[in-house]
């Protein structure tokens, strides 16, 4: 699952702020890797039958069809704990250790982020939710990791306290933009072109972004979110043209 392919938006993203805060790819390509390895965990047990109940992840059958459930679950838990011990062997800079790197993706992938928005997804599903609801879904389920991906980047750069909270807000609004596209590319593409189940989100009742206000509602909210995400790296100047260029890229994408 984890050399499955895919876009590796996590790492990449960590990497971008890295350079973005004046660190080095080296420093930071451990947090990277470990970032990739809890996506990837959260998309083979969120595929399980208990959960999306998905087919195909990324071109190919999802874990749980080609293994089993059992064995899915059992590589969703190796890939979490992996994550941790790369990180605990990753260096660490003058204001950022060890321990504040563990507890940023802990909290991130955890109960009160990672978890609780899947709790809420789960528990959404078939009713009628506001937006409150939904953003609170999207906050936790998506923008968290993509958060803490940007923020990971920005500690191993040893970052300084305005520039980790420019990065934070960025993270924030671009996680936020990308769920939304995510949900919009749902109902808008096929399943050939996602490498997914199109029209999962719909067939599931799932709480939704156009389900709630709508595709052309929705595209708009993800432009607000991704000028928002801009205007956050007006401290960096050119040195965020990466982050720049990859926030346009995830708005504009077709898959």
């Amino acid at each position: 699952s984890l050399f499955a392919g895919g876009k590796r938006l996590r790492p990449i993203l960590c990497l971008a702020a890295a350079e973005t805060c004046g660190g080095k790819i080296d420093n930071a390509l451990p947090l990277a890797c470990a970032l990739e390895c809890i996506h990837t965990y959260s998309l083979v047990h969120d595929d399980l039958p208990s959960m999306d109940n998905d087919d195909f992840r990324r071109g190919r059958a999802t874990c749980h069809k080609v293994f089993g459930d059992g064995i899915a679950v059992l590589a969703g838990d190796a890939l979490l704990t992996i994550a941790f011990e790369i990180v605990s062997r990753a260096k660490f800079s003058p204001r950022y250790n060890i321990s504040i790197l563990l507890r940023e993706i802990a909290v991130a992938a955890g109960s009160r982020k990672l978890i609780a928005g899947q709790v809420a997804d789960l528990e959404a599903e078939g009713r009628k939710i506001d937006m409150v609801g939904l953003r609170y879904i999207h906050e936790n389920k998506t923008a968290a990791i993509l958060t803490t991906s940007v923020r990971l980047g920005a500690m191993s750069a040893n970052a300084n306290p305005k520039q980790l909270a420019a990065i934070t807000k960025f993270g924030r609004s671009l996680g936020l933009a990308f769920q939304i596209i995510d949900d919009i590319l749902d109902v808008t593409q096929t399943s050939e072109k996602l490498g997914k189940s199109a029209g999962k989100d719909i067939a599931a009742k799932k709480a939704t972004y156009p389900a709630v206000i709508g595709l052309e509602k929705s595209r708009f909210e993800a432009k607000r979110l991704t000028r928002q995400a801009h205007n956050a790296l007006s401290i960096f100047g050119e040195k965020a043209e990466a982050l720049h260029a990859l926030a346009n890229y995830l708005l504009e994408r077709e898959y």
